[in-house]
Order: structure tokens, then C-alpha cells, then sequence
């Protein structure tokens, strides 16, 4: 009696919308998801990871690209609204030398341009190379030509023919210059 009791309760604890599972249809569908097709399920979902990283970094390539052109753009703006004053300068004087009898005051006003643009190309980061009594650097400096004499020692700057420019520790242009030598005795 105690065995059929304990059966009436199994039965009723059972929801009676649901069909009761057998044992062998639960193995049934465990057994039923195919390991290959999960694997290709699997390789498919990561291929489109891969494809959508790839798009992404496409994106962000192309973006990069544009805003480094952008900013080279703005960069030359902002470069030659600093240089056009400059410029103004100089086209002022020389429409006055065309009619100037003082030449000190048009040497004085020509200098006062030098050094506006020498201020604006500092203003932006470029040094004019130190050469006059300074020692030849190659790094800097391109000699043109060695000149006997005892006035400088040997290896030092005695002329500049061209003015050499840096950005920092960047050469630009480098100095063309005359370097002392020893005298042949």
C-alpha cells in the first residue's frame, strides 16, 4: 500500500499541461545538437567577428587618414597666416625703395622685416644653426670650402655662406659654411 501511495504522489506532482519526458527522449535531445555543426556555427560567428574587426579598422584607417590631411591643412593655414605679414612688409618696402632718397631708413626698415620673419619662423619652431666661430658639426653644418689661416682654430666656422635652419633637434637645411685649417708649414 505504502508503494502505490507514493506513485499517486509522483502523479500529481506532474504539471498536467506538460507531457511527462521519458528518460530516453531527454538523451535524445542532448545527443541530438551535432558537435560539426556547432563547430560551424561556431567558425561562422567568428568570421563575422573577423569581417566586422576588419571593417572597423578599415574605418579607422580612412578616418585617420582625413584627419592627419586635415590637420596638414590647417597646420600650412595657420604657417602662412603667420608669414603674410611678413610679406606685406616686404612688398611695402619695396614700393618705397622704388622712391627713397634716405637709404638708412629703408636699410633699418628692411631689417625690422628680417626680424618680424625671423620671430614668425620662431613662432612655429624654427631656429636659424649657429655657425659664425662655432665648431664644424657635419650634423648641421655642409663645408664648401677650407681656408688656411691662423686667425680661427682648425675645425671652426669662419664664414657662412648660406644660413641653415632646425626644427627642434630636425635639420631642415643645413648651414653652408668656410672652415678654418692649420696652414701648411
Amino acid at each position: 500500500m505504502i508503494i502505490l501511495a507514493s506513485a499517486v504522489s509522483v502523479e500529481t506532482s506532474i504539471p498536467q499541461d506538460l507531457p511527462p519526458e521519458t528518460p530516453a527522449e531527454g538523451a535524445a535531445t542532448a545527443e541530438a545538437v551535432d558537435p560539426l555543426e556547432a563547430a560551424k556555427a561556431e567558425v561562422a560567428k567568428l568570421r563575422d567577428q573577423l569581417l566586422r574587426t576588419a571593417a572597423d579598422f578599415d574605418n579607422f584607417r580612412k578616418r585617420s587618414r582625413r584627419e592627419l590631411g586635415e590637420m596638414e591643412k590647417r597646420a600650412r593655414e595657420d604657417l602662412i597666416k603667420d608669414l603674410l605679414p611678413v610679406f606685406d612688409n616686404l612688398e611695402r618696402a619695396t614700393a618705397h625703395a622704388e622712391t627713397a632718397t634716405d637709404v638708412k631708413a629703408l636699410s633699418d626698415g628692411i631689417g625690422l622685416v628680417m626680424r618680424q620673419f625671423q620671430d614668425a619662423l620662431s613662432k612655429i619652431g624654427i631656429e636659424r644653426i649657429k655657425t659664425q666661430g662655432e665648431a664644424f658639426d657635419p650634423a648641421f653644418h655642409e663645408a664648401v670650402q677650407q681656408f688656411e689661416t691662423t686667425e680661427h682654430a682648425p675645425g671652426m666656422v669662419m664664414h657662412e655662406v648660406q644660413a641653415g635652419y632646425r626644427s627642434g633637434e630636425k635639420l631642415v637645411r643645413p648651414s653652408i659654411v668656410v672652415v678654418a685649417k692649420a696652414p701648411a708649414n
